[in-house]
């Protein structure tokens, strides 16, 4: 697609503090490694609260890692600890990988991704021994077992350990959906199948049916020409959209708890993809300015720009675009 846009609206606001404040805090508690205020914040979450986001926010402070090390070898039983400084190692061996096509990146960049991988693995074991329903260690180990592809039924272990005490988890459950797309040796029918179980094992309300929206993306991204262009446009796909929207994100009591504007931004997508113009503009109007980083990095080089495009293109503010082709990216 094109990448130009004279909108009027302001751009979006790809920062997450800006969606949730205590991201913040968090970062700045860390960087001074004012670790008491940092647990006492996490052990304060409600109950059944998303621990994987706090986790993931510290996970990208810089240096955090050496911080880690020196705690743990004075407190060796700190399951948040040992889940932050795995989520820190599994960051820093995405990193070193990057994002490039696997044909792209190097046997030393793989090597060096693996190393930091399996580092992360022991520190989660650890925390997931000490504490079996810690869900953001369970969440990072999801990751760990994609990047050294342990194979589906360990992913699903894992996940079903999860989801022993939290059934609904979000993040986890986003983990798995990854995991069981072709790319990573599931299949389509496995993934959408999952997405699916998911939406209607949640409450009305709830953000899981986002997972409906992303696994289409997620098929979406994988066709070229003709295909591409017709397969949202098919009247299953669609009515599955609409459902799973009315059932989460434009559901009166639709909740917004850590990730929903990673659902919102889906759907806002996947609709405007489809040309339904009023669920893509009901989904923009929700979000404001608020952006993450998907669905968006997949829809263009330039995520902003992607994402102002749509909307504008939703709420009547341009000509209706044309879509050509979306480069195809991996998914940590």
């Amino acid at each position: 697609m094109s990448l130009v846009s004279n909108s009027s609206l302001p751009p979006p606001d790809f920062e997450v503090a800006s969606a949730f404040p205590e991201a913040g805090w968090l970062r700045q508690a860390a960087a001074a490694r004012n670790w008491g205020a940092v647990r006492q914040y996490v052990d304060g979450l409600p109950r059944g609260t998303d621990r994987t986001f706090a986790v993931g926010v510290l996970s990208k402070v810089s240096g955090i890692e050496t911080f880690l090390h020196d705690l743990l070898a004075a407190a060796p039983d700190d399951v948040l600890a040992l889940t932050v400084l795995g989520a820190r190692e599994v960051r820093i061996g995405w990193e070193i990988r990057t994002d490039a096509p696997a044909k792209q990146v190097s046997r030393e960049q793989f090597a060096g991704l693996h190393a930091h991988l399996r580092q992360a693995e022991q520190l989660l074991i650890r925390a997931t021994a000490l504490d079996p329903s810690y869900d953001a260690a369970w969440a990072e180990r999801l990751t760990t077992a994609m990047g050294l592809q342990l194979g589906q039924n360990e992913s699903r272990r894992r996940y079903d350990r999860l989801a022993a005490h939290h059934p609904h988890h979000l993040t986890g459950q986003g983990r798995l959906l990854q995991k069981l797309c072709p790319k990573w040796g599931g299949s389509w029918e496995a993934a959408h199948g999952f997405a699916r179980e998911c939406l209607l094992g949640a409450p009305e309300g709830a953000m899981n049916g986002g997972l409906v929206a992303e696994a289409h993306m997620e098929h979406w991204l994988t066709l070229q020409g003709k295909e591409r262009v017709d397969y949202l446009y098919q009247d299953s796909v669609r009515a599955e959209l609409i459902g799973a929207a009315e059932r989460s994100v434009l559901h009166p009591n639709f909740h917004r708890g850590y990730g929903w504007v990673t659902v919102q931004g889906y759907f806002a997508a996947v609709f405007s993809l489809t040309g339904d113009t009023a669920r893509s503009a009901a989904c923009f109007r929700a979000l404001g300015n608020l952006a993450s980083e998907y669905p968006w990095s997949d829809m263009g080089r330039d995520p902003a720009a992607a994402y102002v495009l749509h909307r504008d293109d939703a709420l009547g503010l341009r000509p209706r675009i044309q879509m050509v082709k979306v480069p195809n990216r991996g998914r940590r």
